[in-house]
């Protein structure tokens, strides 16, 4: 008889104190190692924003322009010869036809004095030819003489008329030319410069001087080609001090057809009052060119800063938790408008802008936006 085989198994008994020490350990260990896992959450920075505001602006630009008078005149000599005297001098008034300058008249007056003795020796022989066509005619009425005679006697003196005439032709050229010697004012102005003096031969191709009657000036302005599309007839134009403040307003009057070869330029013409003599002829100045209007938006000139020749500014945006962090934003900007640079690209209309404490932030960092009011 087989009897049943009896294995015999032992317990582990572990007292419930050992149990609960060892639970406690593990939990601590637990706790310890998420502690470690889990970074400190970054605390949200109060900044001071600005709400980035559309505003209409001009676009514009500004080129160097040449002011020239309208009411100007160059004096220029219509004979040859040496200054023997100059009656005026820069900046004097004067009326019209007032006398200016002297050429030496001398050989001039030479020729008209030989004219005029030409003359007068032709009006002797015109006055001889009248008696002996008179007398002839009085012989050929009596049939002492032909018919003959008398039409030779009348050639005679038609001649000789003929010949008194163009010598009182010349004689009235020559002094005509005389009064060319004594150099007028073509108008009522301000003598400009001289740049002769005397004893100077002159030709005709000499500036004596300039005769400027104040009034309305013309800017001539020279458009890069590249912009000559854009040109039109009324187009505003603006003349600035260095400052950038207006100094009188107009509008384009002349477009020319024509590129400039050696400037690849349009000259553009606008017509400038000048009421109060601020500006002269022949002055460089600013003239800036109102291309159009358009809606922009502004921000504050200390909310952005410059990187490597970038400009940037930090928006503050909503995240997904409710808050808000910044953002470095690229930005294209324009002219500055007081204190707020225009923005051409990179901020758009009701966006946050941090104007205070930009140079602590970095991209990604919660804040808490506060509203400027300035």
């Amino acid at each position: 008889m087989t009897m049943p085989r009896i294995v015999a198994r032992t317990s582990l008994l572990i007292p419930p104190a050992t149990l609960v020490a060892a639970l406690l350990f593990s939990t601590a260990c637990g706790k310890g190692d998420e502690a470690k896992a889990a970074p400190p959450q970054a605390q949200a920075m109060p900044v001071k924003v600005q709400t980035a505001k559309t505003q209409r602006v001009d676009d514009t630009t500004d080129y160097v322009a040449t002011l020239k008078s309208r009411d100007s005149a160059v004096v220029m000599p219509q004979v040859e010869g040496v200054i023997t005297q100059i009656f005026v001098h820069s900046g004097e008034q004067v009326s019209d036809g007032a006398p200016l300058m002297q050429i030496d008249p001398a050989k001039q007056q030479a020729t008209v004095q030989s004219q005029e003795s030409a003359t007068a020796a032709q009006l002797a022989q015109v006055k001889w030819a009248q008696q002996n066509y008179e007398r002839v005619s009085g012989l050929s009425a009596a049939g002492v003489v032909s018919k003959q005679d008398l039409d030779q006697a009348r050639a005679t003196l038609d001649a000789a008329q003929a010949q008194l005439q163009s010598l009182g032709a010349q004689v009235n050229e020559q002094q005509v030319q005389l009064h060319y010697y004594k150099v007028v004012a073509p108008r009522a102005g301000i003598v400009g410069d001289i740049p002769v003096r005397v004893g100077d031969r002159v030709v005709t191709t000499t500036q004596l001087a300039t005769v400027d009657r104040p009034g309305s000036l013309e800017a001539y302005i020279y458009i890069p080609i590249e912009k000559s599309a854009e040109l039109k007839i009324n187009l505003p134009v603006e003349i600035v001090d260095a400052a950038g403040s207006p100094l009188a307003t107009s509008r384009v009057t002349f477009i020319s057809p024509q590129v400039d070869n050696s400037t690849q330029t349009v000259l553009v013409k606008a017509t400038i009052a000048n009421s109060k003599d601020s500006l002269r002829t022949a002055q460089f100045i600013r003239a800036r060119v109102v291309w159009g209007s358009q809606e922009k938006p502004m921000v504050p000139v200390v909310a952005v800063s410059r990187i490597g020749g970038l400009y940037f500014a930090f928006v503050a945006e909503p995240d997904q938790k409710g808050g808000y962090v910044v953002h470095q934003k690229p930005l294209q900007i324009g002219q500055i408008v007081g204190n707020d640079y225009v923005v051409l690209d990179g901020v758009k209309p009701g966006d946050k802008v941090v104007v205070s404490g930009t140079q602590y932030l970095i991209d990604g960092v919660p804040v808490v936006p506060q509203e400027s009011s300035s």
